[in-house]
């Protein structure tokens, strides 16, 4: 069966340039690429049933319930793994000592990874000697020379979402 090309695609250029947005149009969010840096709240409501895709992640071992907590969801590359504003959504919550539930919207089903701050002091900054994190998967968190933390690889954090919603429990650590 021959399909009849419009004249108006009979240009090399035009064709190229034509099929290139039948398949951007049709591609999965993730080969389209994301919206980096975006902000949400701790809305539990987009973890209830039938919402997603989203992370509904158990926070445990926090230590207190000062300062701020910070949830990055990122894509789960090398590229993309704990790059400043590199992650699709960060929600940000008040801590609560002990353990607490953070509801994470993502963008599209596939591969990510998670990283929870807890900034103790609430200075938006990273003080190691008092600020927890965590990590999906909760691998260890190791120092260089015993002194300067190193965080894992993408590899051992990378989890995939589902189009529905996926749990998973969180442990921060504190150096």
């Amino acid at each position: 069966m021959t399909v009849p090309v419009p004249s108006s695609l009979r240009s090399p250029r035009r064709a190229v340039a034509a099929l290139a947005l039948v398949a951007a149009l049709g591609a999965p969010v993730a080969a389209q690429g994301y919206a980096y840096g975006r902000v949400a709240s701790n809305d539990l409501g987009q973890c209830s049933a039938g919402k997603g895709p989203a992370v509904h992640i158990t926070v445990t071992g926090l230590k207190s319930s000062d300062g701020n907590l910070f949830v990055r969801a990122y894509p789960a590359t090398k590229a993309d793994w704990l790059v400043s504003k590199r992650y699709v959504v960060r929600v940000d919550a008040k801590p609560r000592a002990g353990s607490m539930t953070v509801c994470v919207p993502l963008p599209s089903t596939g591969a990510f990874a998670i990283a929870v701050q807890h900034d103790a002091n609430g200075n938006r900054q990273t003080d190691i000697s008092t600020d927890g994190a965590g990590m999906s998967n909760n691998p260890g968190i190791k120092k260089i020379l015993g002194l300067v933390p190193r965080p894992p690889s993408v590899d051992k954090t990378r989890f995939t979402a589902g189009p529905g919603v996926t749990r998973m429990t969180i442990s921060m650590q504190y150096l």
